[in-house]
């Protein structure tokens, strides 16, 4: 099986400068004599001389936009400073950075960007103290002395179950709109007038929740103060803790556990999953689960109905079998299809996602397993999304009778609950989940990177429909075609061969004779600004709209890129914990989904009628009509 495979469309934002040219250009910057290629800004000039030029509009995922002024410098023959950000070098030049008119003019601007950031003087109460890019420019020229206390200019914006906006403590930096218009595409966020009028709103003024805004959470994440922040709820997670009426049960997904570590000043690509386990008991939690469950689940759940789609329209000559199909695991991805392309609702999976998924078997199978009332379990999901909160609110999900998952948190606020509680989590002891959901599989594991969804999908309907290993055709049943941060990938995959109906299928598909040479057409998206662009291409009936299968997440990198994880986030850190969650997965002895103990237990015993039969359809799918037909 030597799948084709190509890379398109692709977005991938950033602030790489033009350097196409290879005209070189000697500079001179402190003294320091420098060749580079034309085009390069006097600040990554700089950066490769190991001189630090302060910055706070600037990002690596973002193109520079001069905004804050931090960054001044003076160049030879220049009677004005210039932001070394934007000034891209085309003749050579000599530039100071620390010259007594540069530091003036810093000072000043920190000054003014602390009297425009309301509760300056309470760092101890800000969401992001700490990890304040604003509070740690201070050195630069903060003088509180001749800056009075400013009371609230704005109301606090709470109505989204993912996001809170505090304009009080916005910097006007429009780091946030960069992010929300053209690396996400949505353009939820806007700035507003001129002058000291100029603010960053919503379409209309509208509250955060009311808004187009799909909870991704990139702009939290882009943020340098707490303009915006995640909607915390860990002190009602700690209250239900301390009710001895409620067992209160956490599981984690496994890009959180990949970057946690950094929150405690460790080098990105350390996970930390079973030192996890231990902090989490010692919060209190009565039972840690892993997610990695749940996500082998949603494999034979997904890939279960996209053969049942492939069937009806192959065999059974069903045009109403919509192709391709999409995967639904990332909420903000969801949200972005429901907002903006909503004729494309009947091709999404209507397959929950793990979280969601995990939330209805816990109050149910589990429940009865334990002999413990629906009503008192409390269910918390570990995320490294900001989606999640507003997923697991969402009325639909309540499929067991009770909300499904109740609460989501952050790694980022899970990391800062357990510095509040003086749990030093990098150097406990490890510890393992708990069962009868303690067994997970290396599939499961990479659904926390971009692509992880699909090779795990691949994995499993390989040998399933082959009946041979998939390390006959991929080395060490690593799907490569599948990895990588280009903003698109695409891949063919011939099936050679059929085999018979496992067992676990056979109430779902008579055979499989009907695949054999069959070629399979699959995509991989990251970023609603690619999925822009993928659904785009469909909609003009492009090359894309031959594809069976397209997995989408709305964040860069997927989900270790979410807009919870830790603060600060570039390509770099993204490909760190990519490379961590693939360590991971080679780390399991069962590495296929479908090979999970705990998941063929629960099929034996409980979802009796296999994978998108009548119970599992109730518990872990939608009912989107058009969706729901290929599940019983």
């Amino acid at each position: 099986m030597n799948p084709t495979n190509t890379a398109i469309l692709e977005s991938t934002g950033g602030n790489t400068p033009d350097c196409q040219s290879q005209t070189l250009i000697d500079i001179v910057i402190d003294n320091q004599p420098l060749r580079i290629p034309r085009g390069t800004t006097i600040h990554a000039a700089a950066e490769q001389l190991g001189i630090f030029i302060p910055s706070l509009c600037s990002h690596p995922d973002l193109e520079h936009n001069s905004a804050c002024r931090v960054c001044v410098v003076e160049v030879e023959g220049m009677p004005q400073l210039q932001t070394s950000c934007d000034f891209h070098i085309t003749e050579p030049i000599r530039v100071r950075t620390n010259t007594l008119k540069v530091i003036r003019a810093r000072e000043n601007v920190i000054d003014l960007l602390f009297s425009k950031h309301c509760g300056y003087w309470d760092f101890n109460n800000c969401a992001r103290n700490g990890n304040c890019e604003l509070q740690a420019l201070a050195k630069y020229g903060y003088s509180p002395l001749h800056l009075d206390k400013k009371e609230n200019e704005f109301e606090v914006d709470h109505s989204s179950y993912a996001i809170v906006r505090d304009m009080n403590k916005c910097i006007l930096c429009r780091r946030c709109v960069q992010v929300c218009q053209e690396m996400q595409g949505i353009g939820c966020l806007e700035v507003s007038g001129h002058g000291e009028s100029t603010r960053i709103t919503t379409f209309m003024d509208m509250p955060l929740g009311q808004s187009v805004c799909i909870n991704c959470g990139q702009c939290v994440d882009r943020c340098p103060t707490a303009a915006l922040h995640t909607n915390d709820s860990s002190e009602d997670i700690l209250a239900a803790i301390a009710d001895p009426h409620k067992h209160v049960v956490v599981q984690t997904a496994p890009a959180p556990r990949a970057a946690i570590a950094e929150c405690f000043d460790i080098e990105p690509g350390t996970a930390l999953t079973f030192e996890l386990n231990t902090a989490l008991r010692q919060v209190g939690f009565d039972k840690v689960f892993d997610t990695n469950f749940s996500a082998d689940l949603t494999i034979l759940e997904e890939g279960t109905e996209l053969l049942s789609r492939l069937y009806h329209a192959l065999v059974l000559k069903d045009n109403q079998a919509v192709f391709p199909q999409f995967t639904s695991c990332s909420p903000g991805w969801v949200k972005f299809l429901e907002h903006f392309y909503p004729e494309y609702i009947p091709n999404m999976s209507s397959a929950k996602s793990p979280q969601q998924m995990f939330g209805a078997i816990i109050k149910t199978h589990y429940a009865k397993l334990a002999g413990i009332a629906p009503k008192d379990i409390v269910t918390v999901a570990l995320m490294p999304c900001t989606a999640k909160k507003f997923e697991c609110n969402r009325p639909e999900m309540d499929s067991s009778g009770f909300q499904d998952v109740d609460y989501a948190m952050t790694t980022v606020e899970m990391a800062d609950l357990f510095k509040r509680q003086g749990i030093d989590l990098p150097n406990l002891e490890k510890s393992d989940f708990d069962d009868p959901f303690g067994s997970a599989t290396g599939s499961g594991v990479i659904f926390g990177a971009t692509g992880g969804v699909m090779e795990s999908a691949l994995r499993t309907v390989i040998e399933l429909v082959t009946g041979d290993p998939v390390e006959n055709y991929f080395s060490h049943a690593d799907i490569q075609p599948m990895r990588g941060m280009e903003g698109v990938r695409t891949a063919e995959i011939t099936l050679p061969k059929a085999g018979p109906v496992p067992e676990l299928l056979r109430g779902v598909l008579p055979s499989f004779d009907w695949l054999a040479g069959a070629t399979l057409k699959v995509a991989v998206a990251h970023g609603t600004a690619n999925a822009r662009k993928v659904l785009e291409n469909i909609k003009a009936g492009g090359e894309l709209a031959s594809y069976h299968f397209i997995e989408f997440m709305a964040c860069p990198g997927g989900c270790l890129g979410g807009g919870g994880q830790p603060i600060p986030t570039s390509a770099d850190i993204r490909a760190a914990r990519a490379k961590a969650i693939y360590a991971e997965d080679h780390a399991y002895t069962v590495r296929k989904s479908h090979e999970n103990p705990a998941i063929i237990q629960l099929y034996n015993d409980f979802l009796t009628d296999g994978p998108c039969g009548h119970l599992s359809h109730q518990l872990l799918h939608t009912t989107y009509t058009a969706r729901s037909k290929y599940t019983n």
